[in-house]
């Protein structure tokens, strides 16, 4: 999907998918798709101990056997799944365009963005005409008035904030308008602040990236232009806030009405914003990272606007790349991979699906759980989610360290956890978004005009609380706060995390973790902030709430201590809700396999006793590769921590694994018992 500045930001959790099999899990014979009972024993490399390297021990041989596809920065069981979803999507677009369609049907839009995506003769033939009204409307401008106005066009790139319909979280059946800080083009403020020489490289790669990018359109001084668009986003990383401050749902709550968020930051011409995004009376508003967005409207009027002008052009080139002449979009890929290390672009095909699951995500859905999807997985997901509560509720009311009314509050949010499995109830309705078989730009641009007008249609209305935030065939899950929901798309739902015909001890170490993590979210750092009804409060007393930050910052100092690259640990605080839900999946999906036993003992499978099954069920769900430069931005800017750590990390604070392995005290990942952080 293109990726222009302006991003919509969901209040919500994912279990983090920037790695990760991809194998239908619907088999009609009984069997499991991998393996004999759901794990493929090839893959491991038992010369590893599993109290040394469980991540290793359980998906060795498969790392050592197996390299990661050139058009990729990653690969493992996250990725293999997105495959084989990119491949059900593309037949089942395949199968549509048999079909003759009324116009403005979902199949015909589906089927003429998708070929019109694909059509790189017709993108080359057109050159940069489908642009042209759009870049003389940036070079038309002469004041930051006019500047503004551009960025705060649906469709057009923006600018140092981003303004963006949200849910109020301390009332969340309201909406509000939300700003954020924005405008940088590297994957985080890190990349422009820290001297070593590897991010130096990056930074001279990028301007150069820029002048080149403005070169091809022929804009004037290309040179000066991308540096001083590299001093603008440097100026602007520096009074940008860090990721981990971000995560802070209190701090990010700074209420304003329209004239106070005019008073709060002057500097930027709101009202004239406000106007071309069709919410001029508009009055609630969110100031998320305050003192920072003062700061870069500050910037944002300090800025010469032929500065702006160049850094709109150069966004916008970026933004639609993969719809323009073949030029900009090698170029737009060229600096890609100098970031990620990937060697080859994805096959065009892949790409048009990801842009059609970017614009018409749920037209595509409604096909694809139509022929993938079957609703005994959706019954057996419930039945899943059911089991895994009632862990969490003999858990919570089995914490030594929580007082009697702290876990009746969190029992209370427990309760009210709404599970959304596959697709929705409803879906959404597309028929104001015109799609054109000769336009692919248009078709990007138009669809991104359709989601705003979509959410400012319905900013005075009660939120949507039936809304997704990710569509069927996405290969990922959320936790939303403010809705105090757990989701699972239909695509996650197969091997290797969940399989009808597997062993269960697989299921719950597999999809079992991964209902645990999300419900976990719930009570993580930050999730923890909110109640059972998506309000933003504290419902901690002040002696528990001490207690659980006591544990949170012991297990922060040990993921800290990590080092995937040289110079390069783990940040403990960024990754800290991430790394709770982790530790609180595997505990209480762990809780739950042993409840559904009923106390009888499962037979030993190839040697591996079912606590066994349980732990390589999780491990098996992260066995991956990556490309260091793609683990560098993931390490950098991503709140999940790496693959290996999301198995290494959590085992050894899990008592039950210790057992399960017969892990003696000298191995390596021994944590002494004492010194395990226990918190859900």
């Amino acid at each position: 999907m293109f990726a222009l500045r302006r991003r919509a930001a969901m209040a919500a959790s994912v279990i983090a998918l920037s790695i990760a099999a991809g194998f239908s899990s619907f088999a009609a014979d009984g069997k499991p798709t991998i393996g004999a009972w759901g794990f493929d024993i090839t893959g491991m490399d038992t010369s590893v101990k599993p109290g040394d390297d469980f991540f290793s021990y359980a998906g060795g041989t498969w790392i050592k056997n197996t390299p990661i596809p050139a058009d990729k920065t990653s690969y493992g069981s996250f990725i293999m799944l997105r495959d084989k979803a990119e491949a059900d999507v593309q037949a089942t677009i395949e199968e549509n365009a048999k079909a003759q369609h009324e116009p403005g049907s979902i199949g015909q839009k589906v089927g003429d963005f998708y070929n019109a995506f694909l059509n790189t003769d017709l993108i080359e033939q057109k050159g940069l005409e489908p642009a042209k009204a759009d870049l003389d409307m940036i070079a038309a401008a002469t004041t930051h008035e006019d500047i503004a106005k551009v960025m705060a066009t649906p469709g057009m790139p923006g600018g140092p904030v981003a303004i963006t319909p949200g849910v109020d979280s301390k009332n969340p059946g309201i909406y509000t308008v939300d700003i954020y800080q924005s405008g940088l083009g590297l994957p985080d403020r890190d990349y422009y602040l820290r001297d070593d020489q590897q991010f130096k490289d990056i930074r001279t790669a990028y301007q150069a990236h820029i002048a080149k990018m403005l070169t091809l359109v022929g804009y004037a001084d290309a040179e000066k232009h991308a540096a001083d668009i590299m001093a603008l986003e440097t100026a602007m990383a520096k009074d940008s806030w860090e990721r981990a401050k971000r995560r802070d749902p209190v701090a990010m709550y700074n209420p304003k009405s329209r004239d106070e968020l005019i008073a709060f930051a002057p500097d930027y011409p709101w009202a004239e914003s406000f106007d071309v995004l069709g919410i001029p009376k508009f009055n609630r508003y969110v100031a998320n990272e305050a003192d920072a967005i003062q700061k870069l409207t500050k910037i944002f009027k300090e800025t010469p606007v032929e500065t702006w002008k160049a850094y709109l052009t150069f966004n916008y080139l970026e933004g639609y790349s993969s719809v323009l002449p073949k030029a900009f979009d090698d170029e737009s890929f060229a600096f890609a991979a100098t970031l990620s290390g990937q060697k080859e672009q994805r096959p065009r095909w892949k790409r048009a699906i990801s842009a059609l699951n970017g614009s018409l995500g749920e037209a595509v859905g409604q096909l694809y759980v139509a022929k993938y999807f079957p609703p005994e997985a959706k019954a057996q997901m419930m039945q899943l989610v059911e089991n895994l509560r009632a862990a969490y509720k003999a858990r919570i009311e089995g914490l030594p360290w929580m007082s009697d009314a702290t876990k009746q509050e969190a029992l209370k949010k427990l309760a009210a956890f709404r599970p959304k499995i596959g697709y929705p109830d409803k879906w959404r309705d597309y028929s104001p978004l015109e799609v054109k078989l000769d336009d692919p730009l248009g078709n990007a641009k138009r669809s991104a005009v359709y989601e705003w007008k979509r959410a400012a249609d319905r900013l005075e209305q009660p939120v949507d609380k039936d809304e997704w935030f990710m569509s069927p065939q996405t290969v990922n899950a959320y936790y939303n706060p403010s809705f105090n929901e757990i989701v699972f798309p239909a695509a996650i739902l197969q091997a290797p995390f969940f399989d009808m015909n597997a062993d269960p001890a697989i299921n719950y170490g597999g999809i079992g973790g991964v209902i645990g993590h999300e419900m976990g979210h719930g009570f993580d750092d930050q999730g923890s902030k909110t109640d059972a009804d998506g309000i933003l409060r504290n419902w901690w007393t002040p002696d528990d709430e001490a207690k659980f930050k006591e544990r949170v910052a012991a297990l922060g100092a040990q993921y800290g201590a990590f080092e995937p690259l040289p110079g390069i640990k783990v940040n403990g605080d960024l990754t800290m809700g991430e790394n709770i839900g982790d530790l609180g999946g595997v505990e209480v999906a762990h809780e739950a396999y042993k409840l559904s036993l009923n106390g009888a003992t499962p037979e030993v499978k190839d040697g591996f006793t079912g606590e066994q099954r349980f732990f390589l069920g999780w491990a098996q769900v992260w066995r991956s590769l990556i490309r260091d430069e793609a683990l560098r931005n993931q390490v950098l800017s991503d709140p999940h921590s790496p693959a290996r750590y999301r198995v290494n990390g959590v085992v050894p604070n899990v008592d039950d694994w210790y057992a399960a392995f017969d892990v003696p005290a000298d191995a390596k990942m021994y944590i002494a018992p004492e010194k395990r952080v226990k918190i859900w």
